[in-house]
């Protein structure tokens, strides 16, 4: 065999889609996908549908395409006004939070090692920038934290690092610019992976991801929106669904249907958003390093 030199041994999988296609793609995935509890393509919600996420996806692509040239909190304040003037309302905020950062990351590397310098390097325009895209998206803050909240200090002087760090033992997405993405890196990305490995359909890999993921770490946006009691609740709910996955297909889907019923109840607060985010993510993740690519097989005929 021949030696290669260490250098060839550690460049990255090249992508198999440029980076605006390979954003555009994670969120089409992720949200086709038949995830309890989310806007999907067979379940809309009042405010948001599936239509309107996909249209989305669509206007957000060559934007975040650009990242490296135009920054993080530039990209994120560009792509939300895209949307919102595409669709009228909010559609990815949190998964563009996550996006930006891991598109501006240096091609060369592995993302697991450029996201720490582009980490590093935000500033505060791009705090400046990612207040005014919540804002814009009509969305919360980043956490109810007086010194960096964006409903009472819109222009937080200090870096985005800095404003993500008050915000990250509340809010997953923030935590992910403090622990170098490991939620996205270390657990969506090669879950779903592990469940493509095993023959699942891309659709089931998901929704087996979204449960493993709702079953770990509590839903920041059902914790916002309903206290961080529901959003545990949520969290042994899903760890219920997945105690039975090996069970048979119809007490699983059972299970999986009225862990769904109960997430679209009380006017579909119980939307585990966050975790759809970390999805988005984490697909980004293995379609930027060419770990995968248009899937063969999307959904399944059963779940043996």
């Amino acid at each position: 065999m021949t030696n290669l030199p260490q250098t060839a041994l550690a460049k990255p999988p090249q992508p198999v889609y440029p980076v605006g296609t390979c954003a555009t793609l994670s969120i089409l995935w992720e949200v086709t996908a038949p995830k309890p509890g989310n806007v999907t393509r067979t379940a809309d919600f009042e405010d948001a549908t599936y239509v309107d996420f996909i249209t989305g996806a669509s206007v957000v692509g060559p934007i975040l395409g650009q990242t490296r040239s135009n920054g993080v909190g530039a990209t994120v304040l560009s792509a939300v006004r895209a949307t919102r003037q595409a669709v009228g309302t909010n559609t990815n905020l949190g998964t563009l939070l996550l996006l930006a950062p891991l598109a501006a990351a240096d091609p060369e590397e592995p993302l697991a090692d450029g996201i720490g310098n582009v980490l590093i390097q935000l500033n505060e325009h791009d705090t400046r920038f990612v207040y005014q895209a919540i804002g814009d998206a009509h969305a919360g803050g980043l956490g109810q934290v007086d010194e960096a909240d964006v409903h009472t200090t819109p222009l937080f002087d200090g870096s985005l690092l800095d404003a993500m760090r008050l915000a990250s033992e509340r809010d997953l997405i923030a935590r992910q610019y403090t622990n170098g993405f490991h939620e996205v890196l270390e657990c969506a990305a090669p879950w779903i992976e592990q469940e493509l490995d095993r023959g699942r359909g891309l659709a089931q890999a998901i929704v087996t991801t979204q449960l493993r993921l709702l079953a770990t770490y509590p839903d920041s946006l059902i914790s916002r929106k309903c206290g961080d009691e529901v959003a545990r609740f949520a969290s042994d709910q899903a760890m219920k669904v997945l105690a039975c996955h090996t069970d048979s297909v119809e007490e699983y889907q059972q299970r999986l249907d009225d862990f769904d019923f109960w997430l679209r109840s009380d006017g579909h607060r119980r939307n585990p958003g966050t975790t759809s985010d970390l999805i988005a993510a984490g697909l980004f993740v293995l379609l930027r390093e060419g770990r995968l690519s248009c899937p063969h097989v999307f959904y399944e005929q059963n779940h043996d």
